[in-house]
């Protein structure tokens, strides 16, 4: 299944497919090499079948994809889709650090009437 992971409706069906903590630890089983309904059902205390969905909820938002190797089903992660959310992530985080950068410099700079207000009771304390 070829989704655009970054159009809303892709956004709405990654994020709430990485919703669900069965799916994210799907993923993350995932992120270290393939594996078949089996093996990802086997931490779980749920049915293969119910293992079955979460994967196709995966394959839906566009995250994992399905292959065929003899009588086996592998199942693989899409790092490439799991990267296109990241970027989106990554943009807001950057505006986000910037303009807190932006707010440590402007409460970082101080006027000279404000050092000057501030000494006393920096000697003040000094002194103690």
């Amino acid at each position: 299944m070829d989704h655009d992971v970054l159009g809303p409706e892709g956004l709405d069906r990654a994020f709430m497919a990485l919703a669900d903590p069965v799916r994210r630890a799907m993923v993350a089983r995932l992120s270290r090499g393939d594996a078949t309904v089996n093996e990802l059902a086997e931490p779980f205390a749920i049915t293969k079948q119910a293992v079955s969905k979460h994967i196709q909820v995966l394959e839906h938002a566009g995250l994992v994809t399905r292959s065929r190797d003899a009588q086996r089903r592998p199942v693989h992660l899409d790092a490439a889709a799991l990267e296109r959310l990241t970027a989106w992530i990554d943009q807001y985080r950057l505006i986000a650090e910037s303009r807190f950068r932006q707010l440590d410099e402007l409460l970082g700079a101080t006027t000279p009437h404000e050092e000057q207000a501030s000494t006393p009771a920096k000697k003040k304390e000094e002194l103690k």
